[in-house]
This record gives C-alpha cells, structure tokens and sequence, in this order.
C-alpha cells in the first residue's frame, strides 16, 4: 500500500466514530440519532480492536471520548450554542492529544517510521497548531458571524487547511526522502 493510503487508512479508522456522527448529523439533521450511532459505532469499534489485540491508536481513543462526551453534553443541554462550540473544543482536544511526541508513527509505512521520525516529530507539533488555530478560527466565527457563515467555515475552510497541511507535508516529506535516498547512492565505478 502507498503512503498516502496507508496513512488514510490509519487515520479514517481513528476518527470513524467522529466522522460517522458528523455525517449523520448533516445527512438527517438529527442530532440525538447521530450521538446514538457515533457512541455505539465508537465503542463496537474498541471492542473489535481489543478482542482482537490491535493497538487502538491515540486520535482513536480521543475521538470515541469526544463523541462519549460531547454527544451526552447535547442530548443534555439542547443547545445550538454548545454544538457550535463543540469544533472548537474537539479541535483543541485533538490539538493537545497531538503534542504527543511521537503520535505520527502510526500514520507512516513501516519503512519510513525509523528514517523520518525526527521529521514526523516537527510535523506533529505543526499539526498540533493547526489544530489549535482551527479552533480559535471556529471560537472567533462563533462569536462574531451568523450562523449559516458558521457552518461555511467548518464545512469548507477546516478541511481545505487540514487537506492543505497534508498535501504540504508529503511534498516536503518526499523531497526530503528524495534528497536523503540521492545523497546516500554512490556514483558507479
């Protein structure tokens, strides 16, 4: 498997429940259906990996925590105000969970984890802040804008920056590779 599946793989399957709870909501509009769904899936999910003894990754754990949490929150508050700042929070969250020295392994193919780990440390702390940046972004549109301008930038403007950190990482990612694999051939004889 390449790079980028292998790393889409790993990261999809530990944000799933989020994902599934984010998809539901927008699909059918109801929220309590959502929560249901993304705790069950979230916790069906950490169950198949235990039984069968696979390392449940970090993002795994916080993002079936954050839908456990912050799904119990809105069936209790029944308030758009804590759904809109629930980016925010799962943002920052997921910002602190990636400090984690190290967290990125999981995300590279096993041939590139030793080669590049001092490289994925740096990326890991750049991803930290851009989760921390989305979720001030979220926080101020919040405040600041109605809500239809609220949903653009968490339906658009989120996922171009994550995508565009992404897309800017394996580039630099591979030329350093590149760069490394051409430094270390020795002409021929």
């Amino acid at each position: 498997m390449n790079g980028f599946g292998y790393t889409l793989r790993y990261f999809v399957t530990d944000l799933a429940a989020m994902i599934l709870f984010f998809i539901i909501v927008l699909a059918t509009g109801n929220i309590y259906l959502a929560t249901g769904i993304g705790i069950g899936f979230g916790l069906l999910q950490l169950a198949w990996c235990l039984a069968r003894k696979v390392p449940v990754g970090m993002l795994q754990w916080t993002s079936l925590g954050l839908v456990v949490v912050f799904g119990g929150a809105t069936l209790l508050t029944h308030d758009p105000r804590f759904i809109m700042v629930k980016p925010t929070i799962v943002h920052a969250v997921i910002g602190a969970t990636m400090l984690k020295r190290g967290w990125m392994s999981r995300y590279a193919p096993p041939e590139v984890r030793d080669v590049a780990k001092p490289l994925m440390d740096r990326f890991g702390y750049v991803w930290a802040g851009l989760m921390f940046f989305i979720a001030a972004l979220n926080l101020a549109v919040m405040l600041l804008a109605d809500q239809a301008t609220w949903a653009k930038v968490n339906l658009f403007a989120d996922p171009l920056l994550i995508v565009g950190l992404f897309v800017i990482q394996n580039a630099y990612m591979r030329s350093k590779a590149a760069s490394h694999h051409y430094e270390g051939e020795t002409p021929a004889a």
